[in-house]
Formats: structure tokens, sequence, C-alpha cells
């Protein structure tokens, strides 16, 4: 009885979300961890079984610092954006699209899905141009100067034909975070931005990023203290109050932005829970943080 509760329970959310798109940001716990994200393919794989059409964008940052401390390289950070010179950009795509990105695809296939890896550069999908330089004030001194963060970029453009094509033909796309300028050259992406803007794009119902916290907490140091519901106008002033800061306000921040651009929900949610994702979309209490128009 307690099974057939549940899917009774889940009922209502599988008629409302049926045939709509669920844009899903992979990252955290779910990328370094070999069984969560096995875990969460098969949950993806899950939604699209059961009616609902989900897409992926993956993130990879600490395989990528992995990587190049292997390869002798020493990773550098300016305000949480990696600084990406040509090889740095070299071990950015092999480790996303070449590694990354096809054992996603694997995990999918594996648990009975149709799944297809593809990168920003694919058709054109992203579209993107240089960061400009980062304006840093020396605490000394009190001079401000810049810093180049190299092949850093930020979405101009987005042509999803190719994401429709593969949404006709029951394949979840698989999403690697890197974008193309008008020259020709790749550019590092940021995850949550690419999720966010493809979210938008696509005229996604819900954008669901996947972390190592619970969601938004009113107490950083009490994990009881999560805000189940935040509406958009709600933000600045949370973030005056500190309750958001720190890598919590870009993340926020897409996250307006997306609900701006026409989805109509976003949700964190804390990877590190088996099978998270479900219990986000199925249940009526969910687990994260909601942010809604």
């Amino acid at each position: 009885m307690e099974t057939v509760n549940i899917l009774i329970e889940a009922l209502p959310y599988i008629k409302q979300f049926h045939h709509k798109k669920i844009m899903i940001k992979y990252g955290g716990h779910a990328m370094v961890d070999e069984e969560a994200m096995d875990s969460t393919a098969r949950d993806t794989v899950l939604l699209k079984y059961v009616g609902m059409e989900p897409m992926v964008v993956h993130g990879g940052g600490p395989e990528i610092t992995r990587s190049m401390n292997k390869m002798g390289k020493e990773p550098k950070f300016i305000k949480g954006l990696r600084v990406t010179d040509e090889e740095t950009m070299e071990i950015v795509t092999m480790v996303l699209v070449g590694k990354i990105n096809t054992g996603i695809v694997s995990k999918i296939g594996f648990h009975g899905g149709k799944a297809t890896g593809i990168s920003g550069k694919d058709n054109q999908l992203i579209v993107a141009s240089k960061k400009a330089p980062h304006k840093i004030t020396d605490e000394e001194t009190g001079e401000e100067h810049e810093i180049d963060l190299g092949l850093v970029g930020q979405v101009d453009d987005l042509n999803t034909d190719i994401l429709e094509m593969f949404a006709e033909n029951d394949y979840i796309p698989v999403i690697s975070p890197i974008g193309v300028d008008n020259n020709g050259n790749t550019l590092n992406l940021n995850a949550d931005t690419v999720a966010g803007e493809i979210a938008a794009e696509m005229n996604s119902e819900k954008l669901i990023i996947l972390t190592d916290v619970p969601g938004v907490l009113r107490d950083s140091n009490n994990p009881d203290s999560l805000i189940k519901k935040i509406k958009i106008d709600e933000v600045e002033d949370l973030i005056k109050e500190g309750v958001i800061s720190g890598g919590m306000i870009p993340k926020i921040e897409t996250c307006v932005k997306a609900i701006e651009g026409g989805v109509k929900s976003v949700h964190i949610i804390d990877g590190r829970i088996k099978h998270s994702l479900l219990l986000e979309i199925f249940t009526t209490e969910g687990i994260g943080t909601m942010i809604t128009k």
C-alpha cells in the first residue's frame, strides 16, 4: 500500500509535466561520485519514460582541476571564474566533451534511455563572446587594475534547432558548456548560466540545479533553516541581508534570469541525497528551494 500511495501522490505531477521540457543541470556530488552520477542518470531516464522531456547540462570543475594538476598546470581562479589560456581550454574541452559528457550519455543508455552528447559548438548551439577583463582593487594601494580571464565567455546567442530535433526524436540531449565565438574560437562557459539560458530559450517548465547544499539556507550553519520557496522580487532583500551570499549569488541570479525568460520554476536541490531529482518533482513537499515569479 505504501508503494501504491507513493504512485498516487506522483500522479498529479506526472499529468502536470507530461510533454513538458525539464532542464537538469548536473553538478556537485552528482558529477564526482560514480554511484551518484549513475543514480541521477537513471532518474533522468525515468522522467523520460513517464512522458517528460528532460535535457541535461553538466559541469565538471573538480574533474578539470584534477586533470590540470595531473598535467602539472596550476588552476587559477578570479571571483570563481577559471582563468583559461589556450592550454587550459584544451584540457577543459577534453574533460567536458571527451570524458564527462560521454560518461553521462553512456549511463543514460545503460538504463534504457536514448541520449546524445553535444557541446555548445555543435551547429553553433551557443554563440559566445569573450568576457571583458575582470576589475579588481588592490587592498593595499586601493588602485584598480584589470585581469584578463583568457578564453572565458558569455552567452550571446543560441541556435536551439538541434535540440528541437533531438526532442522530436525522443533523445535526451546532454550538453557540455563550451561555446564558439564569431571567429570559431572555443570559449569556456559557466554551466549554470548555460542551463538557465537554454531552459528559457526552450520554454522549459522547470530548471533543476543539482548542488552540494540543501538549497538556500536562512542560516548557513543550520541545514534545518532551508527556505522552501522564494519569489524573484524577494531575492534583492535576501542578498542585502546576507542570506544569499558568496557562490550562491550567481546561482540565484541565473535562476532569476531564467524565470524572467519564461521558465516557470527553478529548483536548487541537494544532489547528495539519493533520488533528489524525483523527490523534488514527484512529491508535495519537495526537498530544495524553489524559485518562482
